[in-house]
């Protein structure tokens, strides 16, 4: 039986990470997936949170997370990540700009994570473009256990009240404390959380239900949405989606 289990899920390993395989960055697919409502179609504020697989070797144990806005009269999306190799050419790793929100993140298909619209909306995105302007780490970037992509869109979540939401398990950096290296509220605010450096930790919420992070690989369950929450595969079980 614990030979069955292990095939099962090293085949589900490989099985999540058949896009992550190596190739020209240059030549990977950044088309739409239209995912996003048509920013000429919307007539109201919108908010949303995507993930998708890191790029090469990297997505096989994590992902690469970003936000996406558009207010109410505003012709385009913008878009907010974190850019890692901009630190390695000595600029901020801080990129904002106005793109369509629901590109393939070099070849991976992303994931609609949260959606807000209306008046929430507009609350979330003056509260976010407060937090972007100030965010720390702005000219660093480590892959593990962080600061990087994840840790930064776990800051605008865990410091944005309205958004009572988290990143999943396989977002490698999200425990990564900005705000205290070792105690802090849980990222939806429902809960708390413990974090050494974001290499050793526990988070209890009634959002995230109970993660232990060891070497920065989460593993837990989730009692709100029911699922095993699982290092490089990310959830078993209910989808944690939050689309209004």
């Amino acid at each position: 039986m614990k030979i069955t289990k292990t095939l099962l899920l090293l085949c589900l390993l490989l099985t999540s990470a058949t896009s992550c395989g190596s190739g020209d960055w240059r030549t990977a697919s950044r088309e739409s997936t239209g995912i996003a409502p048509k920013a000429s179609q919307l007539k109201e504020a919108i908010f949303q949170i995507y993930y998708a697989r890191a790029y090469s070797w990297r997505g096989w144990f994590g992902v690469h997370p970003w936000v996406a806005w558009k207010l109410k009269g505003e012709s385009q999306y913008t878009v907010a990540q974190i850019h890692g190799w901009n630190a390695w050419r000595g600029k901020s790793t801080v990129m904002v700009f106005e793109d369509l929100p629901d590109r393939k993140w070099f070849g991976s298909d992303p994931t609609l994570s949260l959606q807000v619209r209306g008046a929430k909306a507009e609350v979330i995105v003056s509260r976010v473009k407060e937090l972007i302007k100030k965010s720390p780490y702005r000219d660093s970037y480590r892959v593990w256990p962080g600061p990087n992509s994840n840790t930064f869109v776990s800051y605008l979540i865990r410091h944005t009240p309205q958004l009572v939401t988290e990143l999943p398990p396989h977002a490698v950096g999200k425990d990564w404390l900005v705000d205290s290296q070792l105690f802090s509220k849980s990222p939806s605010g429902t809960g708390l959380q413990f974090s050494l450096l974001g290499v050793l930790g526990l988070t209890i919420g009634l959002e995230e239900g109970i993660e232990v992070n060891i070497l920065g690989l989460s593993f837990g369950l989730d009692f709100n949405r029911p699922a095993l929450k699982l290092p490089m595969i990310g959830r078993l079980g209910f989808q944690d989606q939050q689309v209004e």
